[in-house]
């Protein structure tokens, strides 16, 4: 097995209008997990709603023109379902103490604002191993919805291996008689996540997306300050988190995708949790992370200029969310095509320099995040959804003909 980050395989078609990977549940599904929330039904009873609901939004995709598809993260309540409640070693905490997670994460503030003071989360207890897989039940039965030779266009969308550190900090994520830092403790979820990444491979699967908020956290000027208050030292924790991506990556078949989406967080009443450029990090994460490609966050002002891709290496790709999915207004497809042109000539001047036609050929389009990465949804319809979808394709087409 050999490290893809110089593959060109993600150049390729039809990587140029691609979405997040989350879609907006259907009705039904959004009903049971409505009745799920108000304890009418159990978690078993969602598992038909579910089914047809993969297949409905497999069909969408495939109708809108998305090759690129996802299950939609339909057997998700949350986008972080599915991963550390599976590890052994990991303890289920229906209702740990809000106290037990850091102050200075977004999140975390509103929910303490809110009156919160507690939240499901999973504290490590043991050492971590994978002895059930995460991700790969819900491959298998998309991979069954499409022929077979599309079956390497199926993404599959995981949550970053950072998530759970970042909420509670080196000193209440794992038990300290277990791991004494931070390195052994991802080393092992690490490892774990290698074991998914070849299972799904082994299973036909060639793209694979990180979703990770903890970098954009990272770019908050408030989030920074924050931390230092509390006697956080931000690049360290950057390092820290670039070294568990990577350990997650590593040693990946040279023709499977690894993607990152570095995201603001997606709440469903149309805001982000944090603000601020790319900047503060771009050098650092854009060259040390081992992926293929970055889904950037660039749909409002808080999301800074581009000026930060002229760190962007070349053997990347970056793909740009300049589509929301916080509200149903259409973009103008000149702005968005003019708006691309800009980042590429952006880079062009970056370094190291590239021209034009090299910088649009590192460039993709996307949302900025997904359409629901909670299963309440954003703010649109399904209508409002394939609508954005298109306009993503359409406009694509327009920059790249071959897209």
């Amino acid at each position: 097995m050999t490290s893809s980050a110089s593959s060109t395989l993600h150049l390729n078609p039809p990587y140029r209008a691609d979405h997040i990977g989350s879609l907006l549940r259907p009705k039904a599904l959004h009903q049971k997990r409505q009745d799920l929330q108000e304890g009418k039904c159990s978690k078993e009873d969602l598992k038909e709603a579910e089914d047809e609901s993969v297949k409905h939004v497999l069909k969408l995709q495939r109708e809108v023109g998305i090759k690129n598809v996802t299950d939609g993260e339909m057997r998700r309540g949350f986008f972080w379902d599915g991963i550390f409640e599976k590890m052994d070693g990991m303890t289920y905490m229906p209702r740990r103490p809000i106290t037990d997670s850091k102050w200075y994460n977004p999140e975390i503030k509103l929910l303490t604002s809110m009156g919160v003071d507690h939240e499901e989360t999973v504290f490590c207890t043991g050492k971590i191993k994978r002895t059930k897989p995460f991700y790969v039940d819900d491959f298998k039965y998309a991979k069954a919805l499409v022929p077979p030779e599309d079956v390497k266009f199926i993404k599959v969308t995981m949550v970053s291996p950072i998530w759970m550190h970042r909420r509670h900090g080196s000193d209440k994520t794992y038990d300290l008689s277990v791991y004494s830092n931070d390195e052994e403790y991802f080393d092992d979820i690490g490892k774990a996540f290698r074991e998914e990444v070849k299972d799904l491979y082994d299973l036909g699967c060639r793209h694979i997306q990180i979703d990770d908020p903890n970098f954009c956290f990272l770019c908050s000027e408030e989030v920074i300050g924050d931390m230092q208050t509390a006697g956080v030292d931000n690049e360290a924790v950057l390092d820290t988190y670039i070294r568990a991506v990577n350990r997650v990556t590593q040693d990946r078949p040279a023709n499977l995708t690894m993607s990152l989406h570095m995201c603001r967080g997606n709440l469903n009443i149309g805001r982000n949790f944090t603000e601020g450029g790319y900047g503060r990090i771009a050098a650092k994460a854009f060259n040390l992370i081992d992926v293929d490609a970055f889904y950037l966050e660039y749909d409002s002002e808080g999301a800074g200029d581009f000026q930060p891709l002229k760190h962007f290496p070349l053997g990347k790709v970056a793909v740009l969310g300049l589509v929301t999915t916080k509200s149903a207004k259409l973009e103008s497809p000149e702005v968005l095509k003019a708006r691309v042109h800009e980042a590429a000539k952006v880079m062009s001047e970056g370094n190291p320099n590239r021209t034009m036609e090299m910088a649009l050929n590192q460039l993709c389009l996307s949302p900025q995040c997904g359409f629901a990465s909670v299963w309440a949804g954003n703010a649109l319809s399904e209508e409002d959804e394939i609508k954005k979808l298109k306009l993503v394709i359409d406009t694509a087409k327009d920059i790249w003909p071959d897209a």
